[in-house]
């Protein structure tokens, strides 16, 4: 479950052990690579990067390139293939029997078995683990004894796993899940090699996967080194030699590193240059349709913004924000104003229901005036969103929606930003609960599934509710739609629930983002995949 980021959440310092500058800003013309290696823009991640702990972009992207799962996401059309599944059998939806691929190795040489999946599966489960995407773990049978909801765990492992032989292993779930096998892609549910049990902390220090790249060197706050494993067996194999992670704490720095040739690929176009990106980089410019949604979240623990009252607030602040003005403003058609929770690359079929928001997310600043006004008012009395400072954009669009909001109530002192140094100690914050008031939240889609965009973040308890937002008839209808073997029947369930979400206006909807991205002309065959991700293994680098 991935908070979508795109930001530079990072401490700068020179790393005398890389050649590369601290902050990606140094090295050599022609992105400052050896050859048929390529630097990218990068973040720190906020955890180290097991599988099951890493919920975040940055982290996400390396998971990407070292791992590979049983699905694999088409990376033009985001639909889930077999990758090292042999073959997901079920009858039920609820039983299934999973082969996995011979001939499949970690880096080290370890052989991938069921094993290797079946005690990954049980550790990202585990309460004692506290990795942050336990919960999708949470249909396997077991799950409440392994990571109960209160007191100590009283089984190690899922009773619902079990290996069968080298190759197979069964799945029970404690319900119906038609979807389950397309969420089998996702980085939660990676192999991992005996090593990271056996030696966790050296492979915390140097993670080992079973992916197209292997990680040569990291250091904190400056790059990460990533270079191509010739022994990779599938057939989707790095098309360079490797790739340099650099880290940047300012996403207009990368980009004029770009511009200046001492960085080969930007990821995350700032909106203060989207101005110039066509006439800087020509055809190296990608603006394409993102599975990626953002949004103010709210803090539910928090009594002032968790009564009847403040359900009219938030609505009232929905109808205060002119999305259009500042997606055609800020975001020059990188942004789309957002009218449902989910996102137009599901597709109609797959969950987009435009409109779904109804008035609630059109700009009516007279109506949400009086809504805010019969709502009690502003918290406190001033509405301050918090938001990471680490990239430019969020600063401008941020003040952008406050000076909509103060408009409608025609007090320029109603609204004001409340910005956090980086990405790392804004997400920590929000780990800890510490908002008072309306954050910065964004989700990239893990799967291209409805169930994606709604679940991880509203349903009580999940690992990405991170306002901790709970309504039962909204967790009724999920369970529901989860159960539902015929896939529109699931769809229109699910989009049920979604109404619960907007008549609640749980979190607020703002618009929907494309994928950005800008690169030199060292490379080529770049392209972003539907979740905004560089599909770094088939860059070519001349």
């Amino acid at each position: 479950m991935r908070s979508a980021t795109h930001a530079r959440g990072a401490v700068c310092a020179v790393v005398v052990a890389l050649a590369a500058t601290a902050c990606g800003g140094g090295g050599s013309g022609g992105g400052g690579g050896e050859s048929g290696v390529l630097s990218s823009s990068w973040g720190d991640p906020q955890n180290p990067l097991e599988p099951a702990n890493t919920n975040e972009v940055q982290g996400g992207k390396v998971l990407d390139m070292i791992f590979r799962g049983l699905k694999k996401y088409d990376p033009k059309t985001g639909r889930a293939t077999d990758m090292l599944a042999q073959k997901i059998d079920t009858s039920d939806s609820q039983n299934f029997t999973i082969t996995v691929k011979d001939g499949w190795t970690f880096s080290n040489g370890e052989k991938v078995t069921a094993k290797s999946f079946v005690d990954a599966w049980n550790y990202g489960a585990s309460l004692r683990n506290n990795q942050k995407n336990a919960y999708f773990f949470g249909y396997i049978q077991g799950y409440d004894k392994v990571h109960p909801a209160g007191g100590s765990q009283s089984a190690d492992t899922l009773s619902g796993l079990k290996v069968v032989d080298d190759r197979t292993f069964t799945v029970r779930l404690n319900q119906k899940f038609s979807g389950f096998p397309d969420t089998l892609g996702y980085a939660a549910f990676a192999p991992l090699p005996q090593t990271f049990f056996t030696d966790h902390a050296g492979w915390l220090a140097q993670p080992v996967g079973d992916g197209p790249y292997r990680i040569e060197s990291y250091a904190k706050g400056s790059q990460m080194s990533l270079k191509k494993w010739d022994g990779y067996p599938g057939g989707d194999k790095a098309r360079n030699a490797g790739v340099d992670l650099k880290v940047y704490t300012d996403s207009d720095t990368a980009y004029t590193d770009l511009i200046a040739g001492n960085l080969d690929l930007v990821d995350d176009v700032p909106a203060s240059q989207l101005k110039n990106v066509k006439s800087d980089l020509g055809d190296r410019y990608i603006n394409t349709p993102a599975g990626i949604i953002q949004t103010l979240a709210f803090p539910y623990y928090d009594s002032a913004w968790n009564n009847s009252g403040a359900q009219k607030v938030r609505t009232g602040l929905s109808m205060a924000i002119n999305r259009k003005q500042i997606t055609d403003t800020i975001f020059q058609n990188t942004r789309t104003p957002a009218t449902d929770w989910t996102s137009p690359v599901l597709g109609a079929d797959g969950g987009f229901k435009e409109g779904l928001c109804g008035s609630a997310c059109d700009y009516n600043p007279a109506e949400a005036k009086r809504l805010i006004q019969e709502g009690g008012g502003l918290p406190g009395g001033q509405l301050k969103i918090t938001y990471n400072a680490d990239t430019g954009s969020h600063r401008m669009w941020v003040d952008a929606v406050c000076n909509s909001i103060n408009n409608a109530l025609g007090n320029d002192k109603a609204c004001v930003g409340n910005p956090v140094g980086t990405f790392a100690d804004f997400r920590n914050q929000i780990g800890q609960h510490k908002m008072t008031g309306p954050f910065r939240a964004g989700w990239q889609m893990d799967y291209p599934l409805i169930q994606n965009f709604l679940q991880p973040l509203y349903y009580t308890d999940a690992s990405s509710n991170d306002g901790k937002w709970s309504n039962q008839d909204f967790d009724r209808l999920v369970d529901q739609a989860n159960a539902q073997t015929d896939t529109a029947k699931a769809v229109s369930t699910f989009q049920q629930a979604e109404e619960v979400v907007r008549d609640n206006m749980a979190a607020i909807p703002l618009w929907y983002q494309n994928g950005s991205a800008g690169y030199s002309e060292r490379l080529s065959n770049v392209a972003l995949n539907p979740f905004s991700v560089p599909v770094y293994n088939e860059i070519k680098v001349s």
